[in-house]
């Protein structure tokens, strides 16, 4: 699956936009976006863990199937807030 930033950076090459430049960013910038994507993962990591020992303990296909959408709605709720958070940090240099 696709992050909402990956699929936004396809839609400006598709329409023939260029895509920002990390060189026009400073050092520091370009190491807050860095630690933002790590910690990120670091919590999709964590979530995708929680989510599958979980699905271990459930057997009711209707409360897996519910256990699954809680776990997709989290993941781009996180996957979400890192793009919205690196995007902040574009707009701030």
């Amino acid at each position: 699956m696709k992050s909402a930033y990956e699929l936004a950076m396809e839609r400006l090459d598709r329409d023939g936009i260029g895509r920002p430049r990390l060189e026009a960013l400073s050092e520091e910038v370009r190491a807050r976006m860095t630690e933002a994507r790590q910690k990120a993962e670091a919590k999709l990591a964590e979530l995708e863990i929680l989510h599958q020992k979980k699905l271990q303990s459930i057997a009711d296909a209707a409360e897996r199937q519910r256990a699954e959408e809680e776990y997709q709605i989290e993941r781009r709720r996180i996957e979400d807030r890192r793009d919205r958070d690196i995007e902040r940090l574009r707009e701030a240099s």
